[in-house]
């Protein structure tokens, strides 16, 4: 369900939202895991009953991943990377859309930047800035 976040609704879901997004890095981390293995067993075994168990693993481990990106997703939240840990929340200013971006490791959402501009166009969100929605 799509809805703008205000920095304190973002705020308030920030915890729910940290638990899935380091479920989903997890998972992410599986997959490159097993990536490793299947690639480490190409280059080392002559068994095609180990590559297609490996294999078979690495399918479930990327169905895994990407349904818990979409239960991430589903909090409202953007995935911009999981790589990166970077997260936007939609918000407004004033009439325009914007972000709310957040990055792993930060305990609260502290800036926004413009639709069309990332991680290096954040600004941060002033205490008194009720221009936000």
């Amino acid at each position: 369900m799509f809805a703008f976040f205000t920095p304190n609704e973002a705020n308030d879901a920030l915890p729910d939202v940290i638990k899935k997004f380091e479920y989903a890095l997890a998972k992410n981390n599986e997959v490159k895991k097993i990536e490793q293995e299947l690639q480490i067993s190409i280059s080392t075994t002559n068994s095609l009953e180990s590559y297609v168990d490996i294999k078979q693993r690495l399918n479930t481990a990327i169905t895994k991943f990407y349904e818990s990106v979409e239960i991430l997703e589903n909090t409202g939240v953007v995935v911009k990377s999981i790589e990166q840990g970077l997260l936007d929340f939609p918000s407004k200013r004033f009439e325009d859309e914007v972000w709310l971006c957040w990055k792993y490791g930060e305990t609260e959402i502290k800036f926004w930047h413009e639709k069309d501009s990332g991680f290096m166009g954040r600004k941060p969100i002033e205490v008194s800035d009720d221009s936000l929605v």
